[in-house]
């Protein structure tokens, strides 16, 4: 994690503290300009003035601190019903539930499984009918039923 993204983490825990809010991810990074990406999410989610609220709350810290020395444009929403997986307690609280994962490379023949998420460890990512090394997982989402 980069040091802008532990920064806002730690004053995103600041402003969310005593909150019925979840600070889920942190992205800084540099696509056409510098996005600063922060995804929160609370039970029964979360709406546009949330996301308002916490931006001008959020906005107001940065601007008084030197945590981003240029431009960037901030951005805080909700991280999707398909949300990627990332931190452990994401995958302790989503275990039971049917996940899409993506591999660097083929596996087997196969870049792509979706199955029911029974927890990671260190060294693996085990899926109700297959257990797959971590280190070959490029992401996983929550799997959504069209």
């Amino acid at each position: 994690m980069s040091k802008v993204e532990a920064q806002v983490e730690g004053l995103m825990a600041e402003i969310l503290s005593g909150t019925d809010y979840e600070l889920v991810d942190v992205e800084y990074v540099k696509e056409r300009d510098w996005y600063l990406r922060v995804f929160v999410d609370k039970a029964g989610g979360i709406d546009l003035d949330d996301c308002q609220s916490l931006s001008e709350k959020l906005g107001a810290r940065l601007d008084s601190s030197d945590i981003i020395g240029g431009a960037y444009i901030l951005e805080v929403s909700s991280p999707g019903i398909d949300r990627i997986l990332k931190k452990d307690r994401d995958f302790v609280r989503e275990a039971g539930k049917v996940v899409d994962v993506t591999l660097y490379a083929p596996l087997d023949g196969k870049k792509f499984f979706t199955g029911e998420l029974v927890g990671r460890d260190e060294n693996f990512l085990r899926l109700k009918d297959i257990t797959l090394p971590r280190d070959k997982v490029a992401q996983v989402r929550l799997h959504i039923d069209f």
